[in-house]
């Protein structure tokens, strides 16, 4: 049988906040098995366990350039909070945004070689980059750059720092803009039902299928369940279907508003900073442990 550890207990609280004892019981079911012990939470508890899943711990700056029909959203990470507020960490974030966009780079090796100075350091980006960090003293990574030089009309939409959103479209600019406001806001998987990748969907329906199950209801009754439940997940998580966070009536979906406003949405990027990154975690009472133990070792 697998160890449950307080950590484990402690990091599927964060993903979900769940009580501790559920999390552990999930954690023992699970064998120990994190994405597991997720899943079983979110069967029992419904979707008040998984709203946490989204939190990130990794710091960073999101920015976005549109020169003409060309844009480019980009994040850029850094170890602490602090750094994200610093003056020459962020001129370097957002000139990086603009080359990108001014040179079309769709990939952060392609930017890391353009020509950059600032601070005193350069030629390029990279040269730049390893001169902050020895001038901040804190690493900082150039991520991931959304490259958008379809020709089509850009919009993007910053909140604060941390998320950034740029929407490719046809049609009237502030419907676009407002539509960048929501994936912020709402933030959607998918621009239909129909681009919601097919892992997300199984993971959904195989959830779903587990919590159906335990009503003891006939198959039938059941498969009508979990495919119910996997089309409200659909609608909820698509761009297209959401209600637009701006509906007067609290009901326009976000395709009504765009039909009104004679706009198509072709795509959009959504950047959350430190989204998907495994941030360490120190187990403080082990480091003081590990101290104590060197201390009477001298």
């Amino acid at each position: 049988m697998v160890a449950i550890t307080a950590s484990m207990v402690a990091e599927l609280r964060a993903r979900t906040d769940a009580p501790m004892m559920e999390c552990k019981k999930a954690l023992t079911e699970a064998e120990g098995d994190l994405v597991r012990g997720e899943e079983i939470l979110r069967v029992k508890l419904g979707n008040k366990a998984g709203k946490a899943s989204s939190r990130v711990t990794a710091e960073g700056v999101v920015a976005a350039a549109v020169i003409g029909n060309t844009g480019a959203l980009l994040e850029v990470n850094c170890e602490t909070d602090f750094v994200t507020k610093n003056d020459a960490f962020l001129a370097f974030v957002n000139a990086c945004a603009v080359l990108a966009a001014e040179h079309a780079v769709a990939d952060v090796a392609a930017l890391a070689a353009l020509p950059l100075a600032q601070e005193g350091f350069g030629p390029t980006v990279e040269d730049v980059r390893r001169g902050l960090i020895g001038k901040i003293g804190e690493n900082m990574s150039l991520r991931r750059i959304k490259l958008y030089a379809s020709g089509a009309k850009l919009a993007s939409y910053l909140h604060g720092t941390r998320i950034g959103v740029m929407v490719e479209f046809d049609g009237d600019e502030v419907a676009a803009k407002d539509v960048a406001m929501h994936v912020a806001a709402m933030k959607p998987a998918a621009l239909s039902s129909a681009d919601v990748s097919a892992e997300l969907v199984e993971k959904e329906r195989k959830i779903a299928a587990e919590k159906a199950a335990e009503s003891g209801k006939p198959a039938d009754i059941v498969a009508k369940m979990v495919e119910g439940s996997v089309q409200k997940f659909l609608k909820e998580v698509s761009l297209l279907d959401q209600v637009f966070v701006k509906a007067a009536d609290g009901k326009q979906t976000v395709a009504g508003m765009l039909k009104d406003k004679a706009t198509t949405v072709k795509g959009f990027t959504l950047y959350v900073v430190g989204e998907g990154i495994e941030k360490k975690v120190d187990d403080f009472a082990a480091e003081v442990a590990a101290q104590v133990a060197a201390a009477k070792g001298q």
